[in-house]
């Protein structure tokens, strides 16, 4: 923190520390040698405006490297990828004077028509916290300070600035705060950033809850709380709630207004006194630009190669029947398609990065099947102008095709149905697209699809007249190389999807729910987000959560669990490389169980890891599974809990096929037995004290009625199923419930019939 005594600030100056100065920064107080903290957006590459700003991208920032989007480090499943990329940032943060970059972004793919899906990583929490955390580790580490957004349930475009989040409080807590509190705990970011939205009616900028008893409360965050770009509706509320920064500068009304609240007494100055030294423990972030140390310049041409290095691993290849991939020497090529030679590398909105170079595709492809003595030819296929003769465009693809060994067709979603700012209408690709790869595949001896999207597009229109897809989703600058290396097989792929593709909109589980109506949106799948869903109700989709292929072959074996106290599980498995050439692989630990008394899903991911094996190589690779992936959140007892049971440990292929498994039994979490006259009867039975008791009193009563406790009649089963106060109500005064209640404070021996 600046050496700087607060209380030597006038409360006007206080206020207006809390209150952005301009669009990227916070105001500097000369007199006080309070310098300014610059801020931009990210979180795959600096967005630095210096010409005209704005918060959707429409001026064109300096440029700067765009490295793969979230949606393809999520698809890498590697924390190596996502610290590399975060440690590139910070270098070209620092080059371009920003003290803060904001991101990443860990918000839940709860629907495949999330508009900005492309800027998340997953529809898994685990999977999202482990990588914004390594994301984040690496670029302070590097002297730039993090923005973990948008706190929280901002999973959606449509109405984000007054849609109301509807959501209960174990699918807040276990599905869409638990990748935010990963970050926190573990990577300590240096600021948290709220969202637009409303969580059960309360706007996140003045969530007290949120931001205050579980933000810094329960997940004891002490950085600085700021605002999304204009999300603050009322700066006091919003400072009474623990939002320390409101960004961008609003004037002097917002700094008024906080100074009025304190001389009114609605807001306490120890508050604002509070914010004012989180905001200017930012400084240590700014300091090394104050003072010239930082780097003033980066190696835009490493940063470019190592774009494409990491997008190589990110994308996913879908399917490859009879081994069409890697192509062969000597392959005769026909590429179709705008996106070879206009490709679509990012998405559209406040993530827009002004890229240093783009790699073509077509030109890359080019460039390696000379190098394997092939040859590539090319037809534009479709356009994505409309009213463009297509009809055209796609009869010359189709004749071409019969003259070549493969063609290799380039679809995908334009940038401008994929922006923040709004959500998709559709899964499909655009119906000429659709038309031109079914024609193309008709006439080619074997096609390829290579798709580029910032989420899921459905594959059924044409899934099985192609013989391979390789799921690029949204690669940066480097993806035209990132692609020829891939299909060429200079690199085998490792990518795995981090969110299901479903066979149709329907199927998924928010087709009922999402974007929501008249101002609500209401998370009715509960924790069965995605994967968790289709597993639990056995709905079939086209590929799994953690699907993905190789050009090598793997095998685990040696599977071994065993408990570690009351609530971890170690976990130790062999990974070997039964293949030829040396290739990535991701291990995937599942967690199956119905401990506890709520409903689970069928398997949860508990763990991963990604290994580079060399042909024959053996590796041992362990895990620890610990309270975090073994809880759930008890809405009764207002905590989280590890349920006494048995937990199924499985290493999976992805979320659908199961290698290995096996069963480990937990003792869990002592449990006390909460019960009130509110309780039913059969929970009243099963309590060690009061039960046996009880079942005293009513077994001569339910005899009367030619009943017993344990006959399993429907009318017995009717009267376990009833609240206790009822039961005692029917019967009049026959059992005093005062003596019932009373037992709950004895021992089992000491209990005895009320005199």
């Amino acid at each position: 923190m600046q050496n700087i005594d607060v209380s030597q600030l006038t409360l006007q100056q206080k206020a207006s520390l809390l209150i952005g100065d301009t669009f990227w920064s916070t105001t500097a107080i000369k007199d006080h040698h309070i310098g300014a903290v610059t801020m931009a957006d990210g979180p795959h590459g600096v967005r630095m405006q210096k010409h005209g700003t704005d918060h959707l991208g429409l001026y064109r920032s300096q440029p700067a490297t765009c490295f793969p989007p979230a949606v393809g480090i999520g698809c890498s499943w590697s924390e190596d990828v996502a610290a590399r990329v975060g440690a590139a940032l910070a270098k070209e943060s620092q080059a371009h004077g920003v003290d803060i970059l904001l991101g990443p972004g860990v918000n839940i793919k709860r629907s495949p028509l999330g508009g900005r899906n492309f800027e998340y990583y997953s529809e898994d929490p685990l999977l999202s916290g482990v990588l914004g955390s390594a994301y984040v580790k690496a670029l302070q580490e590097h002297g730039v300070g993090a923005s973990v957004k948008h706190l929280a349930a901002n999973d959606q475009e449509t109405e984000r600035m007054v849609i109301s989040s509807d959501v209960d409080e174990r699918t807040l807590r276990e599905v869409h705060l638990s990748a935010f509190e990963r970050v926190v705990t573990e990577a300590q970011p240096a600021t948290v950033m709220c969202s637009y939205n409303k969580i059960n009616g309360v706007h996140a900028s003045e969530n007290r809850w949120l931001l205050t008893d579980v933000l810094r409360g329960e997940w004891g965050f002490n950085g600085v709380v700021v605002s999304d770009w204009g999300a603050v509706r009322t700066r006091p509320a919003a400072l009474n709630a623990g939002l320390d920064l409101a960004m961008p500068g609003s004037g002097q009304y917002a700094t008024e207004a906080l100074i009025k609240a304190v001389q009114n007494g609605s807001v306490n100055e120890s508050a604002i006194d509070l914010a004012v030294e989180r905001v200017l423990d930012l400084a240590a972030y700014s300091e090394p630009r104050i003072t010239g140390t930082a780097p003033t310049e980066f190696d835009s041409a490493a940063h470019h190669e190592l774009a494409r290095e990491l997008a190589t691993e990110c994308a996913v290849l879908l399917k490859n029947q009879d081994g069409v991939l890697p192509l062969k020497p000597g392959t005769s090529l026909l590429v179709v398609g705008e996106f070879a030679t206009n490709p679509r590398y990012q998405g559209g909105g406040s993530s827009h990065v002004n890229a240093t170079l783009i790699d073509i595709p077509l030109e890359e492809l080019k460039a390696g099947a000379a190098v394997s003595d092939g040859s590539v030819h090319y037809s534009q296929g479709f356009s994505l102008q409309p009213g463009e003769n297509d009809a055209e465009l796609r009869a010359h693809a189709v004749e071409a095709a019969r003259t070549v060994d493969v063609a290799v067709i380039f679809a995908g979603n334009p940038e401008e149905e994929e922006s923040e700012g709004f959500d998709r209408t559709r899964l499909e690709l655009a119906a000429v697209q659709v038309e031109l790869i079914r024609a193309v595949a008709a006439a080619a001896p074997r096609t390829v699809v290579v798709l580029a999207n910032g989420g899921v597009v459905s594959l059924e229109e044409w899934h099985d007249q192609v013989d391979g897809i390789l799921e690029g989703f949204l690669l940066g600058q480097g993806g035209g190389r990132a692609i020829a290396d891939l299909l060429f097989g200079v690199t085998s792929p490792s990518g795995r999807l981090a969110e299901s593709i479903p066979f149709r909109l329907q199927d998924t589980p928010t087709y009922l729910s999402f974007p929501g109506e008249q101002g609500h949106v209401r998370y009715t799948e509960g924790v069965m987000v995605g994967y968790r869903y289709y597993e639990t109700v056995q709905r079939p989709v086209r590929y799994p959560f953690g699907h993905g292929l190789s050009y090598s072959t793997f095998e685990t074996t040696d599977l071994r669990a065993e408990a570690r106290g009351h609530d971890e599980i170690a976990v130790t498995a062999n990974i070997t490389n039964t293949g030829k050439i040396p290739a990535k692989h991701v291990i995937q630990i599942y967690l199956s169980t119905d401990a506890g008394p709520v409903l689970r899903p069928e398997r949860i991911l508990a763990a991963f890891t990604k290994v580079l094996l060399q042909p024959g190589e053996t590796r041992e690779v362990h895990f620890l599974l610990d309270r975090r992936n073994l809880r759930y959140w008890d809405v009764i007892l207002d905590r989280w809990v590890v349920a006494p049971g048995c937990y199924t440990v499985q290493v999976s292929d992805n979320a659908s096929h199961v290698l290995l498994e096996q069963d480990v039994a937990l003792d869990g979490d002592e449990l006390p037995r909460l019960l009130s006259l509110q309780s039913d009867v059969a929970e009243w039975l099963a309590h060690p004290t009061a039960g046996p008791a009880l079942a005293n009193e009513l077994n001569p009563i339910m005899a009367a009625s030619g009943q017993q406790l344990d006959d399993d009649s429907d009318g017995t089963r009717m009267v376990l199923s009833m609240p206790m106060n009822q039961i005692l109500s029917i019967l009049g005064g026959a059992i005093d419930g005062d003596w019932l209640v009373s037992l709950l404070e004895q021992p089992a021996e000491a209990t005895s019939s009320p005199a």
